[in-house]
């Protein structure tokens, strides 16, 4: 679906769209990665809006049990009051990953929450469309995407 060239045109394409939503806005953003391969979308990403960016720019994970979602925990306690959110994942599914992950936030009164995801699937179940787009693919609701990363570099998606 996305090899290693694919998948790093589509972040440089979605670190583009980004800044040029946050063009003129001098909040700060902190970009929440999910997990293990949304942390390095996340990571990539915030490397590539440095180049765009005149505000700080910070990344911090999220973690959670996917089956149940109890103890949903940041990497780092920050203030979101008047920042800029930008939550990132590998792939959208049914939106219950995405939709989990705000909970923190909802202590909060950020300026802006939006998300980001590098494949996006067309079985939404929760109220969640992601804001920025890799790839939208339609599959089976057997089909799974998996987004494959080593270290810091992401690899490809393919469907399993």
């Amino acid at each position: 679906m996305l090899d290693k060239t694919q998948a790093a045109y589509k972040l440089q394409r979605l670190a583009l769209e980004v800044a040029e939503c946050l063009q003129g806005d001098n909040a700060d953003l902190i970009i929440i990665g999910i997990r293990d391969s949304g942390m390095v979308i996340a990571d990539k990403i915030n490397l590539l809006l440095k180049q765009y960016l005149s505000v700080s720019v910070e990344t911090i994970s999220v973690t959670f049990n996917k089956t149940k979602p109890t103890d949903i925990v940041l990497s780092k306690p920050l203030n979101f009051d008047n920042k800029n959110i930008l939550l990132v994942d590998d792939v959208a599914n049914s939106g219950k990953t995405l939709l989990y992950a705000l909970k923190p936030l909802l202590n909060f009164y950020p300026k802006r929450i939006q998300t980001l995801v590098l494949v996006e699937r067309m079985h939404k179940l929760f109220p969640i469309k992601p804001d920025f787009v890799g790839l939208s693919v339609a599959t089976t609701l057997q089909d799974n995407i998996v987004v494959e990363v080593e270290g810091t570099e992401v690899l490809g998606a393919y469907v399993s």
